[in-house]
């Protein structure tokens, strides 16, 4: 059963692979579990160094008179 959840996790968040969050969520019906895991996760973040992490990508806001919404076709 928790590994058909740490599928259903890693899948609804649009992932092939199962990371560290999907096994935090898998305990959430087990506090003491949940809470040492998430201890876990959080130590072994902050012994990873800096380079190595992973930056989350902030997309590019699209200019308002290039989106699709604001144009207006006119056919003669």
């Amino acid at each position: 059963n928790v590994a058909k959840d740490l599928e259903l996790f890693a899948h609804h968040a649009g992932r092939k692979i199962v990371n560290m969050d999907d096994v935090v969520l898998s305990a959430h019906r087990n506090d003491n579990l949940a809470a040492s895991l998430r201890l876990l996760c959080n130590e072994l973040k902050a012994k990873e160094p800096q380079s190595d992490r992973k930056r989350k990508k902030i997309p590019a806001k699209k200019d308002d008179k290039a989106s699709s919404s604001n144009v207006v076709r006119i056919n003669d």
